[in-house]
């Protein structure tokens, strides 16, 4: 006899605990899209597991009525990719910070996601570190005064989706904490993908870096700030349309659409190249160069997923060799006895 699983709403994944960030920190949002973006995906609670590290955004396992683990600062890819390996049945889902995530966690995160592991992270990203109270990140900008750069960073930020895409991420994502119906599609895509997705948020923390992303938020600048993509639509930008990006050689440039340009000439975005290069060129545009910033999905491809090759090889060693025996493996090879 089937059963069938009961009908999940937003409500069904908010745990007893209170939600304890600083008030109209952007983690608030980015947990109500969460909740709103898993009862549609129809998975069973006790199948989805939030794994996190260290910082603001690693208290999200709390605050999800499913499985959870809070793990080691920088550690949850680790996490996440023993737990993936040998229950590939489950929803993973990393939720890191830029600190947790691309300082102490960098090596962790690069291997989880050229492993192509079919889990999904998601990066916080605010450009401080919040929980220790306002030190400079590896995202920070050059120039940020801090507690620890008091006279402004002189570290080259880190760039999350670059650095994905360098990694070889099979899809990439960047939304907006403000942007509600944005991030919960994104949430949706990358919940969707099969194999290690990576989702860069926009996340504004009012205490320690306020306004950090006002460029990307502000309803007078952001169509001219950001670029929403659409697999298969030409980069085009602006409150009327009026502006595009084309390549000039192998440089991107912005163009105005008119009598010199139209859309046939620029460059149209295609998330499912499997070579990555045009994708990096996109991570590559920045606010501070003059450019607007894309959100949307840059990245979309498939590949093999780690943990289907692992248990493939564990099934076929079983089947050449037999079950294991682990007294006889410690009592075989070069053993000897001390007197």
């Amino acid at each position: 006899m089937r059963t069938e699983l009961p009908v999940l709403k937003a409500a069904d994944f908010a745990s007893d605990q209170d939600v304890r960030w600083c008030p109209g920190c952007g983690d608030y949002s980015i947990l109500a899209q969460m909740k709103k973006t898993l009862p549609s995906l129809g998975m069973p609670r006790e199948k989805i597991v939030f794994i996190s590290g260290i910082g603001c955004s690693s208290r999200f396992p709390y605050y999800m009525n499913t499985y959870g683990i809070h793990s080691i600062h920088g550690r949850a890819p680790a996490f996440a990719t023993g737990l993936k390996a040998v229950r590939p049945d489950l929803m993973v889902w990393v939720i890191t910070g830029d600190g947790d995530g691309l300082s102490i966690g960098g090596n962790h995160l690069m291997h989880a996601i050229r492993r192509n592991l079919d889990i999904n992270i998601v990066m916080f990203n605010n450009r401080i570190y919040g929980l220790t109270k306002g030190q400079y990140s590896p995202t920070s900008p050059i120039g940020k005064k801090t507690k620890t750069s008091p006279m402004g960073a002189i570290d080259n930020p880190l760039h999350p989706l670059s650095i994905a895409i360098g990694c070889e991420a099979t899809f990439v994502a960047r939304s907006v904490d403000t942007h509600i119906k944005h991030l919960g599609g994104v949430l949706q895509r990358a919940a969707e993908h099969r194999g290690t997705s990576f989702v860069e948020v926009y996340q504004n923390c009012n205490v320690f870096n306020d306004g950090a992303f006002d460029y990307v938020t502000d309803r007078q600048t952001k169509s001219d700030q950001t670029i929403e993509l659409e697999h298969g639509a030409p980069l085009v930008f602006g409150k009327n349309r009026e502006r595009g990006i084309r390549l000039n050689g192998l440089e991107p440039e912005i163009v105005e659409l008119g009598d010199r340009y139209s859309e046939s000439d620029l460059l149209v975005h295609d998330e499912a190249a499997v070579e990555p290069s045009l994708a990096y060129l996109l991570s590559r545009l920045r606010y501070e160069d003059g450019f607007p910033e894309p959100i949307g999905v840059l990245r979309a491809v498939d590949a093999p997923r780690y943990e289907e090759v692992l248990n493939t090889q564990v099934t076929a060693a079983r089947d050449q060799r037999g079950e294991g025996d682990l007294t006889s493996l410690f009592n075989s090879g070069e053993t000897w006895t001390v007197t």
